[in-house]
């Protein structure tokens, strides 16, 4: 098991907090598997926008976190890696409840990894969709 691979299975756990813009957010680890990860947090008015539904930034940081934690489930010893890309489709606004994310890796090669994830809201309805390409460095 990685470094990464370890520090995530024990945010899983609830030994230790992952980053601090999770912890700003409260995003909780659901599951992790290899090369996936699901994530919630829960909407509230403190994360609305001014026409009163949840910021877009935050839908990207909580799909960032899950793909971020999808891929530390598959990285090797001595790598680490860098968002390079995102794109984000919305296609519901969420007012409050609960939002996961589940992050898939759909592809990863030496030097970049390609990444997708979900999001549902309480009713599990996908209400956004994100796309990423991740820098991955060895050290």
């Amino acid at each position: 098991m990685s470094k990464l691979s370890a520090l995530v299975e024990k945010w899983l756990a609830g030994e230790i907090e992952l980053a601090p813009i999770a912890t700003l957010l409260q995003v909780r680890p659901v599951s992790l598997g290899a090369g996936e990860a699901r994530v919630e947090l829960t909407a509230t008015d403190r994360l609305h926008n001014a026409m009163g539904t949840l910021h877009g930034g935050v839908f990207c940081d909580l799909a960032d976190v899950a793909m971020g934690t999808a891929l530390a489930t598959i990285a090797a010893d001595g790598e680490s890696f860098a968002t390079l890309q995102m794109q984000m489709s919305y296609f519901a606004p969420i007012v409050n409840g609960t939002l996961s994310a589940h992050a898939r890796v759909i592809r990863r090669g030496r030097g970049t990894a390609h990444l997708e994830c979900d999001l549902e809201d309480a009713d599990q309805r996908v209400v956004a969709r994100a796309t990423s390409v991740y820098a991955i460095r060895c050290s």
